[in-house]
């Protein structure tokens, strides 16, 4: 009999100076990326201190100093367990994706309430279908293509995630992840501005991301909030501005905002900020350096790697399994 069903289990780790990643993190993670090297502990003690600098601008009533609130961070690893009733794959389950979750710390009360969950993405099939499937399917092609079905299956893996119950035992909403805007499409600056996402942005079509996000439920709004120089891509389900409260829409400005400027400095640590018209540029020659050790080449080196660990160890094994579970799911 074909199990065509699965469940999730969650781990957490703290996400602080003392951070070392774990032998089942993904290599192409980020924040795995900055602790690691000679420079680990200063890169991960001066991401933290510009994240909660950068809270404490935004969130700036009732805060005459600029250091009332921290914000604490951890990432959670979820993996898939695709035979649960057996002892052995109940124990091990397959590594899917990794989110950060954000916690707010105030230090004038001492409350602490939650943030968002979310925020920076990272998933072991979406390396698989990026730097894979889709290089593959392009090789030697004369224009670029998707494959049919790109983006189905971890479209509807992240889905029935999110809805499950793993999932709304651990967090009261739904994630909001925030990406870096596309460098292969214009942003026009619109007249919508909020309090602490900023002015809106929109784009005349979307970007190959964009569509991926969809088919895992998501849609996107672009917004530049105050003092930074270029829109980020918020994805989300629901209500952007009504779900969410403004500190916990600052929870993930700041910890991504920072976050950007350290991968992608050319746009996000540009010194002149996005007028009216925007295309980012990683070409970009007029920006700053953080004085934090950071290897895009890595990244995108063990991305492919990565995507051929998926391949070999979930695509291929479990292919008539995820192709039945993939064509009677339903949202």
């Amino acid at each position: 009999m074909v199990k065509t069903d699965f469940e999730f289990s969650i781990k957490r780790i703290r996400f602080d100076e003392n951070y070392q990643p774990s032998e089942n993190t993904r290599l192409t993670t980020n924040f795995a990326n900055l602790a690691r090297g000679a420079s680990r502990q200063q890169n991960l003690r001066n991401t933290l201190r510009m994240i909660d600098n950068r809270f404490n601008a935004l969130a700036h009533w009732d805060n005459p100093n600029g250091d009332r609130y921290s914000v604490e961070l951890e990432i959670i690893s979820v993996e898939m367990i695709i035979d649960a009733e057996s002892a052995e794959n109940a124990e091990n389950g397959l590594p899917l994706i990794e989110l950060l979750k954000t916690q707010i710390v105030d230090r004038k009360t001492g409350e602490r309430t939650a943030g968002m969950v979310g925020n920076n993405f990272s998933s072991y099939v979406r390396d698989y279908d990026f730097s894979v499937l889709l290089l593959g399917h392009n090789k030697n092609q004369p224009a670029f293509s998707t494959p049919e079905h790109f983006g189905e299956l971890h479209g509807k893996l992240f889905r029935h995630f999110v809805s499950s119950t793993t999932y709304k035992e651990h967090f009261a909403k739904q994630p909001v992840i925030c990406l870096s805007v596309s460098s292969s499409k214009t942003y026009h600056r619109t007249e919508n501005q909020h309090p602490v996402l900023g002015y809106e942005y929109q784009q005349d079509e979307h970007s190959l991301t964009d569509d991926y996000f969809a088919k895992m439920g998501m849609q996107v709004r672009y917004f530049m909030p105050p003092n930074s120089v270029a829109p980020l891509a918020f994805y989300f389900s629901g209500d952007l501005l009504g779900d969410y409260s403004n500190l916990e829409l600052i929870s993930t400005i700041s910890t991504m905002d920072t976050f950007q400027k350290i991968y992608r400095p050319e746009i996000y640590n540009a010194n002149s900020a996005a007028g009216q018209s925007y295309q980012p540029s990683l070409k970009h020659e007029d920006y700053s350096l953080t004085r934090i050790v950071y290897d895009r080449e890595e990244r995108s080196r063990l991305a492919i790697e990565q995507g051929r660990f998926v391949e070999e160890h979930f695509i291929k094994p479990y292919h008539s399994i995820l192709e039945q579970w993939s064509a009677n799911y339903a949202a």
